[in-house]
């Protein structure tokens, strides 16, 4: 039962510290200078994109491209436009942490 108890504190002190370096990769990506986790500021909440492609196949890939090529029409008429310094493995990772905020 102890091992099982230190398994599960150690996978949560991990997603924690993961979870924590993708919110760092957002804010060093500029991520939230036009998106707020909680809230719309230029951009929608990223728990609402979270929302809208939750449980969606190829939502992760989908919303790396997004990120990495930019966007328009999608949230409004005000378009995203493409992060060239995001590398497509950040642009995965931050895709995978959209999707990780309900």
């Amino acid at each position: 039962m102890r091992a099982v108890l230190i398994s599960m504190f150690a996978a949560a002190l991990l997603f924690t510290a993961n979870a924590q370096a993708d919110a760092n990769l957002a804010k060093n990506s500029g991520c939230l200078n036009c998106h707020n986790v909680d809230t719309k500021l230029v951009g929608p909440a990223l728990k609402d994109i979270a929302a809208k492609y939750a449980d969606q196949e190829g939502a992760s890939d989908y919303l790396a491209g997004q990120i990495k090529n930019g966007s328009n029409g999608v949230w409004g008429p005000v378009p995203m436009p493409p992060n060239a310094m995001v590398s497509e493995e950040n642009a995965k990772i931050l895709a995978d942490f959209i999707l990780s905020l309900k």
